[in-house]
């Protein structure tokens, strides 16, 4: 049995300017140990679908309309906001976008990395201090005794994400949910980053959820990839199976706009127009607007259906989205 299940789960935020269907009909898994991508552009869904299964989304105007999402055989949306709690932080930990923000500018850092030792498993200061430093030091921060004692503005970004780590991790969780952990880092600090979460997961066995909008991460540290657009699903495989065979147009685009796979010194390529408003989006397939490729032939009077067409490999059954390839 997975880890984690999500099953059908529908999320939608109630505003004044309407319904803003913000993940529509998702499912995934992830099993003990794995490392999962969740890939797509800015308002794909990704954060949301993540966020909803531990309660942090603000209801109202959020509103969990179906689906479970079942994380060792419990239903996290079925749980109270005590048990939730109970379990953020401890079982499931998250690192946020930007650590700057995540972070506390009052509290030293040591209290904040010792903060889930406090709240989780009831030690006193005097017992969690040596264990936040050894957090702090297990991921590459120096003089880990001088600088609990420090604030996060004392601290570069890559740092302060190091910190978020510490934190995250020093309860052993069973789940970390990594929401887009380098993003404003350098991409000598980005691969960092990345080593350090690695490096961590497989000292303690646990399984990751990465969270990001650029397939090349995803294709130096993740197991398996579910690729969004506009609150759905659209593809999901294991990453050697997507990247050899990419079988979705909008998961083609995304592999055409990674700078490293264009030839030197031609154009860029940039993905057409803007992802929809999700508040304004009716039946059909979501992506045919910017299809390239044969928008013409995408649905408009349905939504597409996931279909298996390998083992372990799905995706939205689009006429002019799906290539069909050998299937």
């Amino acid at each position: 049995m997975p880890l984690l299940d999500v099953q059908n789960l529908r999320v939608a935020f109630h505003t004044r300017n309407g319904v803003v269907r913000a993940v529509t009909g998702v499912s995934l898994s992830v099993e003990k140990g794995q490392t999962v991508g969740i890939v797509g552009e800015s308002g794909s869904g990704k954060s949301v679908t993540c966020y909803s299964m531990l309660g942090l989304i603000p209801m109202p105007p959020g509103r969990i309309e179906g689906g479970t999402a079942n994380f060792d055989g419990v239903d996290l949306l079925k749980m109270s906001r005590a048990e939730l709690r109970a379990i953020r932080g401890r079982r499931i930990s998250m690192i946020f976008q930007d650590p700057m923000t995540s972070l506390n500018p009052y509290m030293r850092v040591g209290d904040q990395v010792m903060e889930p030792l406090r709240i989780h498993e009831g030690l006193c200061k005097a017992e969690a201090l040596p264990k936040a430093i050894a957090a702090l030091a297990e991921v590459g921060i120096k003089n880990p005794e001088e600088r609990v004692r420090q604030y996060p503005h004392e601290f570069s970004g890559g740092m302060r994400q190091r910190v978020m780590i510490a934190m995250s991790m020093i309860t052993r969780p069973e789940l970390l949910i990594a929401d887009e952990p380098t993003t404003a880092l350098d991409v000598t600090i980005q691969k960092q980053v990345l080593d350090l979460i690695k490096e961590r997961q497989r000292a303690l066995g646990s399984a990751v959820i990465l969270i990001t909008h650029d397939l090349a991460v995803v294709s130096e540290v993740c197991d398996y990839v579910n690729v969004m657009y506009a609150g759905r699903l659209v593809e999901s495989a294991p990453v050697g199976e997507l990247f050899r065979n990419p079988r979705h147009a909008y998961t083609r685009s995304l592999m055409r706009s990674i700078p490293a796979l264009q030839p030197k010194g031609g154009t860029l390529y940039t993905i057409p127009g803007m992802p929809p408003d999700l508040a304004k989006l009716g039946p059909g397939c979501a992506f045919r607007v910017r299809n390239a490729e044969n928008g013409y032939l995408c649905l408009t009077d349905r939504d597409p259906e996931i279909i298996e067409i390998a083992p372990g490999h799905r995706v939205q059954n689009c006429p002019g989205c799906l290539e069909r390839g050998n299937a």
